[in-house]
């Protein structure tokens, strides 16, 4: 679990966050089991009320279901899981707009530059 928190949002969310990237992109499998919040709680180095939390938050979202004293598991909703990926895009299109805005670039301009970015080589993308 390679995760880097910042000092913005709450712990929790950042780790709800964190297991929603990790489906979207398909390193976490419908039906399969994740750590304990113990041991996410040892592994990220967090309060175990923390890891707690966002397990508890990722249950009422439907992301992982937990059956009697056995391990939580990834949701095989494909609802669910559908709406994961499209969050994220949403999310990510809406701090990328409110951070644009604000300059008055032409949209088509700006189109332009994301389809350029989006398709250039990573080491293009750092200059």
């Amino acid at each position: 679990m390679n995760i880097k928190l910042n000092n913005r949002d709450p712990v929790y969310l950042q780790i709800v966050r964190y297991f929603k990237e990790q489906i979207a992109i398909g390193k976490l499998e419908p039906g399969e089991e994740i750590p304990s919040r113990r041991e996410l709680a040892n592994r990220m180095k967090v309060n175990p009320n923390t890891a707690q939390r966002a397990y508890k938050e990722m249950e009422e979202q439907g992301l992982i279901y937990t059956e009697r004293n056995l391990p939580s598991k990834i949701t095989t909703d494909q609802a669910i899981l559908g709406k994961v990926r499209e969050e994220l895009l949403v999310e990510a299109v809406d701090t990328f707009v409110a951070s644009v805005r604000s300059i008055n670039v032409p949209v088509e301009e700006l189109l332009d530059l994301v389809k350029v970015k989006y398709t250039s080589k990573d080491e293009d993308k750092e200059a």
